[in-house]
């Protein structure tokens, strides 16, 4: 572009605003568009209130780099039961990868008692294989509490490195405590990891959706 042509094009740009009666050229590519999609729905868990478990043995593959899990309004069944999941690397017919993870939780009283920021060594697996603690025990299961969060794990289709995750959900605590817990750790296998299981440590699940997308 000439001199000349570089005055002409700021001309067409005021204090503030853009004019669109001009004419632009561009190179390269724009961000930020309406029509473009960071996340890709690729499916969709939704409670009948009485399930035993959430299951995603589809779509989990070489597509995208990371996954997310978006956990709205859980109920759970039976007061003080955890919500907590695992992973497969055979389709779901097993959900024991070995993990190694950490959990701390924030939590804070109706009343305004006791706030409070604290690492959960109970909720802790060093090469273990049971279920995954997304939650700190003691959710309540009042019509008036549930759980809402997110779960990310990235490339669990690698057969070279193992799988990390990073998990954050909020949930009313039966004795109304409003508690947030942070969560990470990874999947200690080389092999593709390809189905994922919710459930409650104890009783149903009774209420609410997960959804799975691609992040591109």
């Amino acid at each position: 572009m000439a001199f000349g042509e570089v005055g002409t094009s700021l001309s067409k740009i005021k204090a503030n605003s853009l004019n669109l009666a001009g004419t632009f050229g561009f190179s390269g590519t724009v961000s930020g568009l309406a029509d473009e999609t960071p996340l890709v729905l690729i499916s969709t868990f939704t409670s009948d209130g009485s399930d035993s478990n959430a299951t995603f043995t589809s779509g989990i593959d070489s597509t995208y780099k990371e996954y997310l899990f978006v956990f709205n309004s859980i109920h759970r069944q039976t007061d003080g039961a955890g919500f907590q999941y695992q992973a497969s690397t055979d389709g779901g017919s097993n959900y024991n990868t070995t993990v190694t993870n950490t959990l701390f939780r924030t939590y804070h009283r109706e009343n305004g008692d006791n706030p409070t920021l604290t690492y959960e060594a109970a909720a802790d697996q060093a090469q273990g294989t049971s279920f995954i603690r997304l939650d700190e025990i003691d959710g309540g299961a009042d019509n008036d509490q549930s759980l809402s969060g997110i779960l990310r794990v990235y490339n669990p289709s690698s057969t070279t490195f193992v799988k990390h995750y990073v998990g954050r959900v909020q949930y009313a605590q039966k004795d109304d405590y409003s508690i947030q817990t942070f969560t990470a750790g990874y999947f200690n296998t080389t092999s593709a990891i390809n189905a994922f299981q919710f459930e409650m440590s104890s009783g149903e699940i009774q209420g609410g959706t997960i959804d799975l997308f691609g992040v591109v």
